[in-house]
């Protein structure tokens, strides 16, 4: 007798299972888009339209750093931006700067002078650097950034100057 609840116990069981299962058939590998990426750095570098700072937001080759923001402002603008009056103050390939860092400031040396509007070019590398610094520490506050050109003539700033974002 006891052989014969034993099996019908066991006849059971997958009735159970089926009723414990949740309903939802297996599939197979659903094709949808390319593998996930991540959000892409970005970070603010500046411009100038109509003798004023304009902030463009600019995808930076992750991770973000100094260098790399500063190399992205060299460039300059876009033809998109070229086209809405935007241009830089920053002289072109011949313009070699480096950048170094410290604990209580960053330093940008220039190769070349910027010429007749050289506190809005260096506004311009002040600005965008400040930015960087916001996007990879945003908790501290962001560097005083000394602008040094090849005569030794200095413009330093802290970032209070700059534009911020409209919704900032």
């Amino acid at each position: 007798m006891r052989s014969g609840r034993r099996s019908a116990w066991l006849m059971w069981l997958p009735a159970l299972g089926a009723l414990a299962s949740c309903g939802i058939p297996t599939t197979g590998v659903v094709e949808a888009g390319g593998p996930a990426s991540g959000v892409v750095p970005t970070t603010r570098v500046y411009f100038v339209a109509d003798g004023a700072l304009v902030g463009v937001d600019r995808r930076i080759p992750a991770p973000v750093d100094l260098e790399s923001t500063v190399q992205v402002l060299l460039k300059g603008p876009s033809p998109a931006e070229r086209a809405k009056g935007l241009t830089t103050l920053l002289p072109p390939a011949a313009l070699w700067v480096r950048l170094t860092s410290r604990k209580d400031r960053v330093s940008i040396r220039l190769s070349a002078v910027p010429g007749d509007s050289a506190d809005l070019a260096a506004a311009q590398l002040i600005c965008t650097t400040v930015a960087a610094q916001r996007v990879i520490t945003p908790e501290a506050e962001p560097l005083p950034v000394t602008v040094t050109s090849p005569g030794g003539l200095e413009t330093w700033g802290t970032g209070t100057q700059c534009p911020r974002d409209p919704g900032a």
